[in-house]
């Protein structure tokens, strides 16, 4: 179902936000006359095809406002982003941030890539994920970023083709663009000998880097080396994604000395199904120990087992821990854990976000963490608790935490076994007025009409409140 969203601001300038709704010729007449006057226009996965892109071309091309497009997810074509992108060369163009995700751009298309990026100097942000660009391709746009008149600072090039050939120019446009803030490769073939040329060109460079997602990139121990290097030299660095690269303990022994560098001052660290164990995260927790910076850290899909929570759950006490989101999915987290999460729980200040769904918790485990939750002063917003062996019999200690604690707005119990017995338990919680949870989600669980028809009840007398299923 297609939604329209106009944002009017303090000045006179709407944006236009259009996702998933197939646009008939009757309603693409009616937008274009937007299109020409709007400052942010996007009109994402609404099957445009190369057919539309004339209209795209001259509409831009007629509206000196536009800071902001983004037409991701529409069959454009090589024909059709070359439509596009001649409408942006237009000399009145100011537009800063382009998003042409999963357009079916290819290598042969990006031929048009060097003259818009020196044509549009205004241009700071280009999303091209999930197009097939090769190497190739990624040679002709780094000859567009390299142009004196592009200052480009933001990239995105997910899911693209890319080989450890491409980290070469990369490098290069790193090295020249001082300005260079974002970089994205995640889920490319770029492995060892690529990333250790990325790496290079940022020592070498000055550019204040804050994010670089290398997720999925064939990445090894020894590429931890280059990275502490990174790590410990760009103080701008405030992100860095690394899941599903095959680091090990050995890969985590060599960054944590780039963590723990007093330059660093990286806020979000994504390290999912990175081959860690209890081993690794014990250097992980000397880190969180020292550095107030870091506030979010993904160790979902890592076996660290009931040993390594107790060691996250011991550093999250530490005086200097300010650690906000903790991911620790599929862990191989057992009952024997919870203990140490309750305690944590139950006299952290910081924490407000905590995912542990997909471990065998079970019943006696929810308990003894709804026991710290429940301590006056637990501050948790947001807890996971998905797949995690749950029966009718644990929603009596939920029901009773949800009463208790005034900080928890959002509960995620889905895929556990529960039924009617347990959710009326949380129903009959949910209905109290001193209930403060906001969002419940229960997704492929299953429960009669009746109690289907009270919980859409709940849900007309408590308008703050979203059931999610």
């Amino acid at each position: 179902m297609g939604t329209r969203k106009l944002t009017r601001n303090l000045r006179p300038t709407m944006s236009l936000d259009i996702q998933c709704e197939q646009l008939s010729d009757s309603r693409w007449t009616e937008l274009l006359p937007l299109i020409q006057q709007y400052e942010v226009v996007r009109l994402d996965d609404c099957g445009l095809t190369e057919a539309r892109c004339k209209d795209i071309s001259s509409a831009v091309q007629a509206n000196p406002s536009l800071t902001e497009l983004s037409l991701r997810t529409n069959k454009l074509g090589d024909a059709g982003v070359h439509l596009v992108l001649q409408g942006l060369q237009s000399p009145t163009c100011k537009i800063q941030k382009l998003s042409l995700q999963n357009c079916c751009l290819t290598e042969a298309g990006c031929g048009v890539l060097p003259s818009m990026l020196h044509s549009v100097p205004t241009l700071r942000e280009l999303h091209l994920n999930d197009n097939p660009l090769g190497d190739t391709g990624l040679q002709l746009l780094c000859e567009g970023l390299l142009h004196p008149q592009c200052h480009l600072e933001k990239l995105q090039l997910e899911y693209c083709n890319l080989t450890a050939t491409s980290c070469g120019p990369l490098a290069s446009v790193l090295r020249a663009k001082q300005d260079f803030k974002e970089l994205m490769v995640s889920n490319n073939d770029i492995g060892e000998a690529g990333v250790r040329v990325l790496c290079q060109g940022l020592a070498d460079s000055t550019c204040p880097l804050e994010t670089l997602k290398l997720e999925n990139c064939g990445l090894t121990p020894a590429n931890c080396k280059d990275l502490c290097g990174i790590v410990a030299s760009k103080a701008s660095l405030r992100e860095l994604d690394l899941g599903s690269n095959k680091l090990g303990d050995a890969g985590i022994a060599e960054l944590c000395p780039g963590l723990l560098s007093p330059s660093s001052q990286l806020k979000t660290l994504w390290l999912w199904e990175c081959d860690i164990t209890a081993a690794g995260c014990r250097d992980l927790c000397r880190v969180l120990r020292a550095k107030e910076s870091l506030k979010e850290l993904s160790l979902a899909g890592n076996a660290l087992g009931d040993e390594g929570a107790r060691l996250l759950c011991e550093s999250l006490l530490a005086p200097r821990c300010r650690l906000e989101s903790l991911w620790v999915k599929s862990c191989s987290l057992t009952a024997a854990c919870c203990r140490h999460f309750s305690a944590m729980l139950a006299h952290n200040r910081c924490l407000l976000e905590l995912q542990v769904s997909s471990n065998k918790l079970g019943d006696a485990g929810i308990q003894e963490l709804c026991q710290g939750l429940g301590q006056p002063g637990s501050t948790l917003r947001v807890l996971w608790l998905g797949d995690c062996d749950v029966s009718n019999s644990g929603c009596s200690s939920l029901a009773s935490l949800l009463l208790a604690n005034r900080s928890l707005r959002e509960l995620d119990l889905s895929n556990n076994c529960l039924g009617d017995p347990g959710l009326l338990q949380l129903l009959q919680t949910l209905e109290q007025p001193g209930c403060a949870l906001e969002q419940l989600v229960l997704y492929d669980i299953y429960w009669t009409q009746a109690l289907e028809d009270r919980l859409r009840a709940l849900e007309e007398s408590k308008p703050g409140l979203r059931l999610i299923s």
